[in-house]
């Protein structure tokens, strides 16, 4: 399933596609006002043994955009994948209240690292750049009573921490520490950016 994305009337020298329906994405990329389509990626996403954060991330960005890319021919394909770490164990999304609860009371107070992996294919050329971009999220001391208020108010099941950082998130941190603001929210625009240009594609 593709969804056209209607931005700035520029020239690109490929079609442009992201590799995601995440709508996180979707309006991230829509802020460098190329025009571009959404597709769905059907990847098998379970981490292999013994495979690091990094890797993980790095791996999928990959196999999803070379995924839709099969699609996609004569274009450049985004891909994008993300997962946070509190003391090394990787944060899945939490899908219940009780388990975003449980999520956030255990970041209390520590530094949970966020890696985001970004892959541009070029299907016209079969060239490939990957890259895992990191991001590092300190939280507030937090009691239960304002943990239950965030999730009850903005229902984050859906987010790896079990925060939006774009929206009321930004209420349970205390600092933040990257390159990048934009890869906490799962797209890292500056690096990205950088891979487009490569491809002889003009921002702005």
């Amino acid at each position: 399933m593709t969804d056209q994305t209607n931005s700035a009337s520029t020239a690109l020298p490929y079609p442009l596609v992201l590799a995601s329906t995440s709508p996180f994405r979707k309006e991230l990329l829509a802020r460098l006002g190329l025009p571009f389509d959404t597709a769905s990626p059907d990847i098998d996403e379970t981490a292999l043994p013994d495979e690091s954060p990094a890797q993980l991330v790095t791996r999928l960005a990959y196999e999803k955009a070379k995924a839709v890319a099969q699609l996609h021919p004569n274009s450049l394909v985004i891909g994008s994948d993300q997962v946070a770490c509190n003391d090394g164990k990787i944060l899945g999304k939490p899908g219940s209240r009780e388990n975003a609860i449980r999520q956030l009371s255990e970041a209390s107070g520590k530094r949970i690292t966020f890696y985001t992996g970004l892959c541009l294919v070029n299907t016209a050329t079969q060239n490939s750049q990957t890259l895992c971009e990191l991001f590092h999220v300190h939280f507030r001391d937090l009691d239960l009573p304002q943990i239950e208020r965030y999730v009850d108010a903005e229902q984050p099941l859906n987010c790896a921490g079990s925060f939006k950082s774009e929206g009321l998130g930004i209420s349970l941190f205390k600092k933040l520490e990257g390159d990048d603001p934009n890869a906490l929210i799962g797209l890292p625009l500056i690096r990205l950016i950088t891979l487009l240009q490569s491809q002889g594609v003009m921002v702005p």
